[in-house]
């Protein structure tokens, strides 16, 4: 599902940049640019704690480790913290990185250290969610590209989009405006991301444990999701034919609103 979490991720920052402009706070258009393309990039970070996942190769071996490190620790926190209704399971996959909590801590974390880090701090921030954007977003190219082409592209955006962000007027501070809040708002993207990955992850045949650590009955990882019929299973026609057209449609109508072109 890297593709459609990506592009759910992008469309739904767009969305965010149209509900922003109606409340009074429009994005200047670098931090919608900038936004959605963290938010495309975040929206595959929750896979994690998979190992055959896009983010899994995205940075070599070292997100592979990183992969493996994730699933361990995923897997003791359920093990650690199942009710009775949980099942028994092997392996960290849709549980710690696929909750509320876990995407409001890594946005938390992205705002603090964009904040505190400096420029280069939000080079880095910029760059690892751009690498991702691109594996999601163009994933045909990505996969027939070195990964050191790949990288080169997310370093290069990130200089070029940081740039942008620093010119008077180009969106640094953005939403908040007090001293030393510039780059404060780079964690809301991150966070939409994570959540829009759990939703799409809700709508097939498992289901999503987002609400954790919130019990629901007897079962602390409830898999929150539709009635089954409405369910459907990944990288199925309703996600390359329905979901993904709707997320492009759906992008262009919020980048067109939040830039007031309609």
């Amino acid at each position: 599902m890297g593709p459609a979490h990506s592009l759910s991720g992008a469309a739904a920052w767009l969305g965010a940049g149209a509900v922003a402009a109606g409340l009074g706070h429009p994005m200047p258009w670098p931090v919608l640019v900038v936004g959605a393309l963290v938010c495309a990039g975040a929206a595959l970070a929750p896979d994690l704690d998979h190992k055959a996942a896009t983010i899994s190769r995205a940075f070599g071996p070292f997100s592979r480790g990183l992969c493996e490190v994730v699933d361990k620790l995923s897997s003791a926190v359920y093990q650690a913290t199942r009710k009775p209704g949980d099942k028994r399971r092997t392996g960290g996959h849709r549980t710690l990185t696929h909750t509320w909590l876990w995407a409001v801590l890594i946005g938390g974390g992205t705002s603090l250290l964009a904040t505190t880090g400096g420029r280069w701090a939000v080079l880095a921030v910029l760059f690892v969610h751009l690498v991702l954007a691109v594996e999601g977003l163009l994933w045909r190219a990505a996969r027939v590209s070195s990964d050191v082409l790949v990288w080169l592209l997310g370093a290069t955006s990130a200089w070029i989009l940081a740039g942008l962000l620093d010119e008077p007027g180009g969106g640094a501070g953005w939403l908040f405006t007090g001293p030393g809040q510039e780059y404060l708002w780079l964690g809301l993207p991150v966070v939409l991301g994570a959540l829009v990955h759990d939703i799409g992850d809700a709508l097939t045949v498992s289901g999503c444990p987002v609400l954790w650590p919130i019990p629901v009955g007897n079962k602390r990882w409830y898999p929150v999701g539709p009635p089954r019929g409405m369910r459907f299973r990944a990288g199925s026609w309703v996600e390359l034919k329905v979901l993904m057209p709707a997320f492009m449609l759906l992008g262009g109508v919020g980048a067109a609103a939040a830039l007031n072109f309609i």
